[in-house]
């Protein structure tokens, strides 16, 4: 009498059935997980912005009128820094912004061109002063769209 000859392992097509499944499965999920660090980046990205022109309105206030950028000891944007803003304690500390990876607020000239930067550009923020009104946007977002400059 023979004993029965028992089979140990998955053959080759079982093996390469699973690999395409998870292969499918996979080309799935990761879109959705990638769309979904930039959602969360563009969501903070518009957080920072809306508390920035908040605590930008308070110095006002607090100041009879005038604006960061005019502070005689420590203005804002000089030397790339956020002056008066985190040295007064309206702002605990520079903004980060997750997108370029930089805090760098710069001179900017509009929203577009703002926009256009590309990650890693060492400006997070740029200013654009016109008039009494201060307008600070995040260095390669679009807030308008909610596009990041990478984004078609």
């Amino acid at each position: 009498m023979h004993a029965a000859h028992r089979r140990n392992g998955f053959t080759l097509i079982e093996v390469l059935i699973v690999v395409v499944i998870l292969g499918i499965l996979a080309a799935i999920v990761i879109p959705q997980v990638a769309g979904a660090s930039q959602d969360a980046l563009k969501s903070a990205l518009r957080r920072q912005l809306q508390s920035i022109d908040d605590i930008i309105e308070l110095y006002r206030v607090n100041n009879a009128g005038t604006l960061p950028t005019a502070d005689p000891v420590s203005p804002f944007g000089a030397g790339g820094g956020w002056g008066v803003m985190v040295g007064a304690g309206y702002l605990k500390q520079a903004p980060f912004n997750g997108y370029t990876g930089g805090s760098v607020v710069g001179v900017g000239t509009t929203r577009a061109a703002a926009a256009a930067l590309a990650q890693g550009t060492p400006e997070g923020w740029l200013y654009v002063l016109t008039g009494d009104r201060l307008d600070v946007f995040a260095a390669g977002y679009d807030e308008q769209s909610n596009k990041l400059s990478s984004e078609p």
